[in-house]
């Protein structure tokens, strides 16, 4: 299998896949758990981008074009069943460019799409813009998202390690330019955290003018929501109806 992805469990006879786009920084192993809460029908498939996981040497990629153009010919071998995306934050913008990849180089479309604690790809970047910070402004502006654990940005040598690939996400996310295209078909449900402090639930709302079927839902939690333990259990009963 191609080192851009990742399947804990690969299942016999899968009716459906579901490939998860982390967060900026966040490697294919945060869906791990995901494979072995959901049905023996449903194969999990996770994104690994370069400078993180497996592919933790080699240097991050910093343009979204270069991503999806590389990430597409690799996942479409498994795009021979029906299929649906995830993306949390930095991830769901990956999918979404992904998606119009798809749309334009062999009109193949997931049958759902999950965009979750992101900005709709039209609306502009606040600042200040992460990318451009000096290392310690960084990982000060860092601790903001609360996403990465106080022992891991309070020690000096991981974050030494970890620096590259998270200014090379928020490179690819605040260099992002929007490019306006036909909406989409096939439904796309935002979620947003009920205590998220870094995105609106405004700001998943926009998503709506990216397709002709779309729902809001809101999610206990920071913005870093799913990474609860029961978290897959709100995607299931959609997840449930694709394969019937």
């Amino acid at each position: 299998m191609s080192d851009w992805l990742v399947c804990p469990q690969r299942r016999a006879q899968p009716q459906l896949r579901l490939f998860c786009f982390a967060y900026a920084g966040g490697s294919a192993w945060i869906f791990r758990p995901w494979a072995k809460q959901l049905p023996d029908n449903i194969e999990t498939c996770a994104i690994e981008l370069p400078g993180r996981g497996k592919r933790l040497i080699e240097p991050g990629l910093t343009d979204l074009t270069t991503i999806v153009q590389s990430l597409g010919p690799q996942i479409l071998p498994l795009l021979d069943l029906p299929f649906a995306f995830f993306g949390h934050s930095m991830g769901a913008l990956v999918a979404f460019e992904l998606c119009r990849w798809l749309r334009s180089a062999v009109q193949l479309a997931p049958k759902q799409f999950w965009v979750s604690a992101a900005c709709a790809p039209h609306l502009p970047i606040s600042p200040p813009l992460m990318h451009q910070l000096s290392d310690q402004d960084f990982i000060n502006r860092l601790k903001y998202y609360q996403g990465t654990p106080v022992s891991v940005s309070s020690n000096l040598e991981l974050m030494e390690l970890m620096l590259p690939t998270l200014r090379a996400d928020f490179t690819v996310l605040e260099t992002y330019a929007y490019q306006p295209r036909a909406p989409f078909t096939f439904p796309i449900t935002g979620l947003w955290g009920s205590q998220d402090s870094i995105v609106s639930q405004t700001d998943v709302a926009a998503w709506q003018v990216h397709t002709s079927q779309f729902s809001l839902e809101m999610v206990a939690g920071d913005h870093f929501f799913m990474q609860q333990p029961l978290f897959i259990q709100k995607l299931l009963p959609t997840l449930a109806n694709l394969t019937r």
